[in-house]
């Protein structure tokens, strides 16, 4: 976050007179539906500004960031007060931003640290062996890890292929974005539910059936394609053209790493079992003991993977910062200016958003959970399917308890949308772009932005209309 943003509300917070200024966060039944601009400015610029302007975008995504989340923070302090603009800060960055980006910084971290080196004889057995693997590892160590790890030496094993794209798209469809749907771990959408009190094990209970049904579909269709590209004689080039022959051996770098993959795995599964009941208040944001062990816990685990792991393994992954970079400026923008957002859509229908509310709600007044699914998911595919997912949480009452029971089949509608329409385009999920690059990197002519979107069209969207009519 830009350092202008941080001195204000510093001094902000210093001024203030009486703690009792924290006590509570701003009324959604008094903010009119303007305060929602500077979130749909943010999310905008995100979508376009690297489709218009790439460089730009690229060397001033952070001052964007920071300019919206001062056009919210600013404003809303000199109309409600320094003390409700400060506790609305305090609350999303202790609460929510930081758990975020200490989580994904260790998963990045670790997984960038575990190097495939060798090479592999790409075909349909062993690539959709491959897609497999990347989906189960999915969440397991998140769309993120689990896509750094593979994408590479997948990439070698088809490089003497004519036709790989499709070997690319179809590993962000499973891995970088519907793998992820079955823990906290998997993507951040479930990760910030997670936060707001989902259990950790709701989504494997909930949502496995779609899951499992979006994957074996989305398998089997790359296996029928993958297999006949395969057939084509015209498809393997001679071996004086292959850039990465099989002569290679194959050998793993980096171990060590699993070791605290599996640690970061059983952090955030404590912090979700272990409820002592004892807490911090920094600044009005309760943080509870177990959560703070967490962060601690992961923090290390981020500092040790950068100790431990041979130079030669993240070099060999070609590992740097950038991308965590982009994840912790765009979204210390997104948690502060989604603030008037989420407390307009915890007002329901009293609230400046109430057609939004009528928009997923029958005419008895329930939830319409095909339209959940829709919203949530053709939002997630043209902005970024985590605080979409946290939109339409609030949207359906934000209340995790009642969600999980009454409210489940609601709850796995938005889960569900949020993280397997991710894949509609490359902005819809962090690790979406991330993949793109490092196939261009290697030499693969990937689709632009509205050919990327000619795939997910042909094949997502029929599946996702036959996961309508069978589940929601």
């Amino acid at each position: 976050m830009h350092k202008g943003i941080w001195g204000a509300l510093s001094a902000t917070g210093l001024a203030l007179a009486s703690p009792a200024a924290f006590a509570a966060g701003p009324d959604g039944a008094q903010l009119v539906a303007w305060w929602g601009v500077p979130f749909a400015g943010l999310l905008l610029s995100i979508a376009l500004g690297p489709l218009l302007a790439p460089a730009f975008w690229h060397h001033h995504f952070g001052k964007i960031a920071a300019f919206w989340g001062a056009a919210f923070l600013l404003p809303f302090a000199l109309v409600f007060g320094a003390g409700a603009a400060w506790y609305g800060a305090v609350h999303a960055v202790v609460g929510e931003y930081i758990p975020f980006v200490v989580l994904l910084t260790a998963l990045f971290t670790t997984a960038g640290g575990i190097c495939v080196h060798g090479n592999l004889r790409g075909g349909p057995w062993l690539n959709t062996g491959l897609l497999t693997l990347g989906t189960v590892l999915a969440s397991i160590m998140g769309t993120t890890g689990a896509a750094m790890l593979l994408i590479r030496p997948l990439i070698r094993a088809n490089d003497n292929r004519k036709h790989n794209v499709h070997v690319v798209v179809f590993f962000i469809f499973l891995v970088a974005n519907a793998g992820g749907s079955l823990t906290p771990l998997g993507d951040p959408p479930l990760f910030l539910g997670f936060l707001q009190g989902v259990d950790f094990f709701w989504t494997t209970a909930y949502i496995w059936p779609e899951t499992l049904f979006i994957c074996a579909v989305l398998l089997v269709l790359f296996f029928i394609i993958d297999a006949y590209h395969f057939r084509q004689k015209s498809e393997r080039l001679i071996d004086e053209l292959d850039p990465t022959p099989h002569a290679v051996p194959l050998r793993l770098e980096g171990k060590r790493n699993f070791i605290l993959l599996a640690a970061a795995v059983g952090l955030v599964l404590m912090s979700g079992i272990w409820k002592p009941g004892v807490s911090f208040d920094v600044f009005g944001t309760p943080v509870a003991v177990q959560n703070l062990a967490r962060d601690v816990g992961l923090v290390v685990v981020t500092l040790i993977s950068l100790a431990i792991t041979p130079r030669t393994a993240r070099e060999g992954n070609g590992f740097n910062w950038e991308p965590m970079k982009e994840v912790a400026k765009l979204f210390a923008g997104i948690f502060l200016t989604i603030i008037p957002v989420v407390a307009i859509l915890r007002a329901g229908e009293a609230g400046a958003l109430g057609w939004v509310i009528r928009l997923v709600t029958g005419p008895d007044g329930a939830p319409d959970n095909v339209m959940y699914f829709w919203a949530t998911g053709l939002l997630s595919s043209f902005l970024d399917n985590a605080p979409t997912y946290l939109v339409f949480f609030n949207t359906a009452g934000g209340d995790a308890a009642s969600l999980m029971t009454s409210g489940a089949a609601t709850l796995a509608a938005i889960s569900a949308g949020a993280v397997f329409m991710g894949a509609n385009t490359y902005i819809g999920n962090a690790p979406n772009f991330m993949v793109k690059a490092i196939a261009e990197q290697r030499g693969i002519r990937m689709p632009s932005f509205f050919g990327y979107m000619l795939w997910s069209g042909a094949i997502l969207l029929p599946v996702f209309v036959v996961m309508t009519l069978i589940f929601f």
